[in-house]
């Protein structure tokens, strides 16, 4: 049944949000049940970095795809498109017999996975105004966050009980259920192109700073995001030896620190907003807050117990998911409804590319003795420099809708 926008419009932000969250439990498994799967099938670290690789290779050659497809097919049949994919994608890890069959598995999960992001930005610009989109994107970025606490306290018992392979079975069932709930709803669009397919000029897209300024910010904060999600029950099992079935409560509390990043992340700028700030003002100085308080971080390196570790991971990955969705919210603010998924794809390809470099050198550094130390020193200066490359490339943030009326006036005159 169709139903008119207003409060039905929520409907598409907790439909957005149980898909995002199934995207992250699905790709978060392999991290999680990995002491396991590495006396199985006698993985290296270099193994698992691999196949991490693998799929961050995937999502970042896709996402030059997956941006403009969803602008051309339209956010309704491709969002779905992409659900039942990586669902699928997930559920073939169950009958991967080696390291070969994961890394084929992780590389079509990653190629679908990548889907989500641009289809979760261009439903917030399609069906909400720029007042309530940094709201919408709030909720809807707390997600991934909930699904990495859903996925240590969940998939860790499943695993005892039935097997590895159930795991991977139900998460990816669970897509499928998804895909025909998708299809039952409609919901009247706020954006009308944003719904509706549309051409899309890269070549525009390419040559625009805005594009530039969100790729740079892309690259800096979600090489932070992709080593954590890869490596956090590593770095629990290894600096604080807890075994696998331990691990759960302290990356749980982690990613629950994630999720109100991600909540106050759409809550301040609005605020902001709403005392009389512009939305350059708002933006740039909730990227800041944000950016600083990434900094403690470094600090695991100096605690000695893994409570303690996980406030400041988890201090660590609130600032991130603030941040992130701070940047989300500038595409909306600087880009219309009918491109949106496309500069967003180009930006996280350039994310989930430079991304691999990390996951890379954390092998590196942890077969060489280094430890976790130069990687937790990148990610606490990441973010003022994204925060540089924002300022210097958009020094001052004119929302769409203000650029295309004063097009118009000046077309008119």
């Amino acid at each position: 049944m169709a139903q008119r926008s207003g409060a039905a419009r929520w409907i598409i932000v907790a439909m957005v949000f149980f898909a995002i969250m199934l995207n992250y439990v699905d790709r978060q498994i392999l991290a999680l049940l990995k002491p396991s799967l590495e006396a199985e099938f006698r993985w290296s670290d270099q193994d698992y970095a691999n196949m991490v690789s693998a799929f961050q290779f995937s999502a970042a050659v896709a996402f030059l795809g997956t941006g403009w497809f969803i602008d051309r097919v339209g956010l309704r049949l491709g969002f779905a498109i992409g659900v039942a994919v990586w669902s699928l994608a997930g559920m073939a890890h169950a009958f991967a017999a080696g390291v070969g069959g994961f890394i084929v598995a992780r590389i079509v999960l990653g190629a679908a996975e990548s889907i989500g992001t641009p289809a979760a930005v261009k439903s917030a610009a399609t069906y909400f105004s720029q007042k309530e989109r940094s709201v919408a994107l709030g909720i809807g970025n707390t997600a991934p966050n909930v699904g990495a606490v859903v996925t240590p306290l969940a998939i860790p018992a499943l695993a005892v009980a039935f097997g590895w392979r159930t795991a991977f079975l139900v998460a990816g069932g669970l897509g499928l259920v998804w895909v025909a709930v998708w299809f039952a709803i409609k919901v009247r669009p706020v954006a009308q192109e944003g719904a509706a397919p549309a051409p899309v000029k890269w070549s525009a897209l390419l040559r625009d700073r805005k594009v530039a300024a969100l790729a740079i910010a892309k690259v800096l904060s979600d090489q932070v995001w992709f080593f954590m999600l890869s490596w956090l029950p590593d770095l629990f099992h290894r600096l604080f030896g807890l075994p696998q079935g331990k691990l759960g409560l302290p990356v749980a509390l982690v990613y629950l620190l994630a999720a109100l990043g991600a909540l106050t992340g759409g809550w301040l700028p609005t605020r902001m907003m709403a005392m009389g700030w512009s939305v350059d003002r708002a933006r740039k100085t909730t990227l800041l807050i944000y950016a600083l308080l990434i900094f403690p971080v470094i600090g695991v390196l100096f605690v000695h117990d893994a409570w303690s570790a996980a406030l400041l991971l988890g201090l660590g990955l609130f600032a991130h998911q603030g941040f992130s969705t701070n940047l989300f919210g500038l595409a909306t603010d600087v880009f219309p409804a009918r491109s949106v998924g496309s500069a967003i794809g180009i930006a996280a390809f350039c994310g989930n590319m430079w991304s691999i470099a990390l996951i890379q050198l954390a092998a590196y550094s942890l077969s060489h003795g280094w430890g976790y130390g130069p990687l937790l020193a990148i990610c606490s200066g990441s973010y003022l420099l994204a925060l540089g490359f924002v300022q210097l490339l958009i020094p001052r943030i004119v929302p769409v809708e203000q650029a295309e009326r004063g097009d118009g006036l000046a077309m008119a005159h």
